[in-house]
């Protein structure tokens, strides 16, 4: 049996291009799914920003509630001052009303760092919401960008997968088989160039007697990597 050089080269390059198609077909799917963890991240650190402010302010409301408390209790404690009836309680409420006023002095102190607080995780959360909407934005823009690009691809797969049936009728029917089995395997790997005496596919030289079969279009493949080989234009 015979095979031409043309036909083999014209297989080979319709099994390249059809690679690097469906690795293109793949590859869409995957930049999608790249944006869209993205997404999920930048939404993940806006509700950790968000929840930091909500607890902040509650620290804060609490610590204000606190303080309100303090204070009412040192309005009770003047209160009874007046109710004294010597000078030992007299002296006690007055410790009692310093000390309250000392641990409102800290809570109110406190209060003011929660409020400053929450307004530099108020900054945060400004910026990871404008983060989540950059993110969104570029998770559409890609699958936009995916979508129309896999109509393109699959109509030329399509052409391709059309191109490679007919060349493949060119192919000698004793050789079908093996030119199947290698393709399975190896996918456009499995064809290789023969340049110089060397294939291409493993860069092994092969043999004057392999040398020979090309030259009078017999099916061949290399002993090294099992290409189906073919001479080179050159």
């Amino acid at each position: 049996m015979a095979v031409t050089t043309a036909v083999l080269r014209e297989l080979h390059r319709i099994h390249v291009q059809l690679s690097d198609l469906r690795d293109r077909l793949a590859r869409g799917p995957r930049q999608v799914q790249v944006h869209t963890n993205n997404v999920a991240q930048q939404q993940s650190t806006l509700k950790a920003a968000q929840l930091s402010v909500k607890q902040t302010k509650m620290a804060a409301d609490k610590k204000q509630l606190d303080l309100k408390t303090s204070e009412n209790k040192i309005d009770d404690l003047k209160a009874k001052l007046n109710g004294c009836s010597s000078n030992k309680e007299y002296q006690m409420f007055l410790e009692q009303i310093a000390a309250t006023e000392m641990t409102n002095s800290v809570l109110s102190d406190e209060i003011l760092e929660a409020m400053e607080k929450t307004d530099q995780l108020e900054v945060v959360v400004n910026e990871a919401k404008t983060n989540v909407e950059a993110a969104t934005a570029e998770l559409a823009k890609c699958q936009k960008k995916v979508t129309a690009e896999a109509v393109v691809i699959r109509t030329d797969i399509e052409r391709l997968e059309g191109e490679l049936t007919a060349a493949e009728k060119e192919l000698p029917i004793e050789l079908k088989n093996d030119y199947q089995r290698i393709i399975r395997s190896k996918g456009s790997e499995g064809m290789s160039e023969v340049e110089g005496q060397v294939c291409l596919g493993c860069g092994k030289q092969i043999t004057l007697n392999m040398l020979n079969e090309l030259l009078l279009s017999k099916p061949t493949f290399c002993k090294s990597c099992g290409c189906l080989l073919y001479m080179s234009e050159s």
